[in-house]
């Protein structure tokens, strides 16, 4: 029964601390899969080194913790609070051709990561992007303005130019 505690200690300690780190540090695994990846190894390691000689003690403590993980991803698809502790939200760094820098700072991503993503995408200039999000997964996504709605609001701006010099 040792086993079983300590695994499960382990486990909701690095699930928790990797969470904390934020989405940037995930790259494309969920916290529950590269808490998963981190653990297995290091428990197995001590039954093939013989270490510890109780190949039963490793057996146990995978098995916890894949059971672990099978309740965590029962828990996580019926709530979406849970899903949103675990797994994190998309973030908005761009909104209509502007970041946002509280959500740069808060999800410690710089503007040149942003940049290097529109330059994969085939855009230059923050005027052409609608959206960048920040995916729960690590990856920004980019939502380009459309022609339409590019030249709404280049009017919309230019009607606020023409009422603020009328002003």
């Amino acid at each position: 029964m040792e086993t079983v505690i300590r695994t499960a200690i382990i486990y909701i300690f690095l699930l928790v601390t990797l969470r904390i780190m934020g989405k940037r540090e995930f790259g494309q695994l969920s916290p529950i899969e590269l808490v998963t990846l981190l653990i297995i190894p290091e428990m197995v390691s001590q039954a093939l080194a013989r270490d510890d000689f109780s190949l039963t003690n490793a057996i146990i403590a995978v098995t916890t913790l894949l059971a672990m993980v099978y309740v965590t991803s029962l828990i996580v698809q019926r709530s979406e609070r849970a899903d949103e502790l675990l797994n994190g939200q998309p973030t908005v760094l761009i909104n209509r051709g502007e970041f946002i820098p509280a959500n740069l700072a808060k999800e410690r991503v710089t503007p040149d990561e942003v940049f290097s993503e529109m330059h994969k995408a085939g855009l230059y200039e923050l005027t052409q992007i609608k959206w960048a999000i920040l995916e729960a997964d690590g990856r920004i996504a980019l939502i380009p303005e459309d022609d339409h709605d590019q030249v709404k609001v280049q009017q919309h701006e230019k009607k606020r130019g023409e009422e603020a010099t009328l002003s």
